[in-house]
């Protein structure tokens, strides 16, 4: 039998290409922008999940050459080498003179311990000694100067406009105007604006693996020979480097000075309706895209059920619940896939919600957070939902006092726990080669408790102290 045997299938044929074609080159895509964040571009869950399978299909059939060509690779890489593997604990913001108080105060034993296997020393920081600098010097080995990375933000010369400095994102270059839809045609351009080239792309080039999680400035991640999950940066889907959401019945007009928005609770028969904000709608409509929810009693003063999506949760009044998928769906097949997690702060005489920032679903990323795609999938998969956002723990939630101390840690110790499982992952898949992994809460936890160090301080005053 021959393909293509008449002139009626040659045609066919020929429409189903031409088709095709256009998926490729034109895939449905939405963007948004929320400034002074990197900007979200969300890309189409089908345009995700078959570049997830092309990679797979080639990974496929590409394994057995490339394991051969690293077998000699790392023969030769390891042949001299000291030891097999290398572990990297970055704990950010983390104070020498606070810790060395602490192992001698008993607090920190398991520290003690490696002090005295090992060496205590003291880092020289970067001048500003902040995150995203000095970390940009950790990876690169050199300075300001030559990384491009002085603080979190930037300004745009023309406007003096504040913007971060980390990553930039541009929108289409083209769009195609029908009605009132502004219709994308392209994709959005994702740059880093970190200099430099870090040392586990050396050691990618030199045949060793490497396991690079949470690194701050690591967005977007960039091609190597090894994996990598982005930290610090990474925004969330709004495309701002997090915003909180309260709802509430209570009628206030007062707006938070930073971080969050007040969106209102309406009573809905026997129960309560809401919104999650999201991205701005993709067409051009000048309107947010949302995602709705109910809340109904249950007849016990703790507790209710919530419903997102038809989908139905259980929340208890001081604890949050587990990661919730929203999709937040545009026409013509646009949208974008997060998950946030709601945390019920009382059911009366008034209704309250706190709902975390809305992260980029690990599980279908609509944006990349990761190196390869497939390795967010693949912890997401392993693990279950974990948190994406670049500063993940809300400390503007706490300073709005929208969270209380309790609340603002469980946060905290909880995505630290699934670091915790990231990086055992990680030592157990990484038998030679580096392991390098960043915790946050040191960071989060010091710049928001840091007042109970002091007596005298005016945001802990008439606090009782242990």
């Amino acid at each position: 039998m021959k393909w293509c045997s008449t002139t009626t299938e040659r045609k066919r044929l020929l429409i189903c290409l031409a088709v095709f074609g256009i998926v490729l080159l034109c895939p449905l895509r939405s963007y948004a922008y929320a400034g002074p964040g990197a900007g979200f571009a969300v890309l189409s869950s089908f345009w995700t999940i078959f570049v997830a399978f092309l990679y797979s299909v080639y990974a496929f059939f590409a394994w057995p050459f490339r394991q051969l060509f690293r077998m000699f690779r790392r023969r030769k890489a390891y042949g001299k080498a000291l030891v097999k593997r290398a572990v990297i604990l970055g704990f950010d913001g983390m104070d020498p003179e606070l810790t060395d108080r602490f192992i001698a105060e008993g607090k920190l034993p398991n520290l003690a311990k490696l002090r005295e296997q090992g060496t205590f020393r003291k880092l020289r920081t970067t001048y500003p000694a902040i995150s995203p600098v000095a970390w940009s010097t950790f990876m690169t080995g050199v300075n300001p100067g030559k990384h491009n990375i002085y603080d979190f933000l930037a300004r745009d010369l023309s406007n003096y406009l504040p913007f971060l400095s980390s990553a930039e994102i541009k929108g289409p270059k083209r769009s195609l105007k029908i009605g009132k839809y502004t219709i994308p045609l392209g994709g959005a351009v994702v740059k880093g604006m970190r200099r430099g080239i870090p040392f586990w792309h050396w050691l990618g080039d030199a045949g060793i693996f490497c396991s690079v999680i949470r690194v701050p400035v690591t967005f977007p991640p960039e091609k190597f020979p090894g994996v990598l999950l982005s930290g610090m940066c990474v925004p969330d889907l709004k495309g701002s480097q997090g915003t909180f959401c309260l709802c509430t019945t209570r009628q206030s007009g007062d707006k938070f000075r930073e971080g969050g928005v007040r969106v209102p609770i309406e009573r809905n028969g026997s129960g309560y309706r809401s919104y999650v904000p999201g991205p701005e709608d993709p067409l051009g409509r000048s309107a947010e895209l949302r995602v709705g929810f109910e809340i109904r009693t249950n007849g016990t003063a703790n507790q209710a059920q919530l419903t997102v999506d038809s989908e139905k949760f259980t929340l208890k009044v001081g604890e949050y619940s587990e990661w919730i998928p929203v999709k937040f769906k545009s026409a013509m097949g646009l949208g974008a896939h997060g998950i946030c997690r709601f945390y019920l702060k009382e059911l009366s005489p008034e209704v309250e919600v706190y709902v975390t920032p809305v992260n980029i679903d690990p599980s279908q990323p609509d944006l990349p957070i990761s190196h390869p795609v497939t390795y967010s999938i693949y912890l997401a998969k392993l693990f279950g939902p974990y948190a994406t956002l670049g500063l993940a723990e809300d400390t503007w939630a706490l300073n709005e006092k929208v969270l209380d101390d309790d609340a603002f840690l469980a946060q905290c110790y909880a995505n630290h726990d699934d670091r915790e499982q990231m990086l055992f992952d990680a030592l157990e898949k990484t038998q030679q080669g580096l392991c390098a992994c960043v915790f946050d809460t040191t960071d989060r936890v010091q710049h928001m408790f840091w007042r109970y160090l002091e007596e005298d301080h005016p945001a802990a005053r008439d606090v009782p102290r242990n």
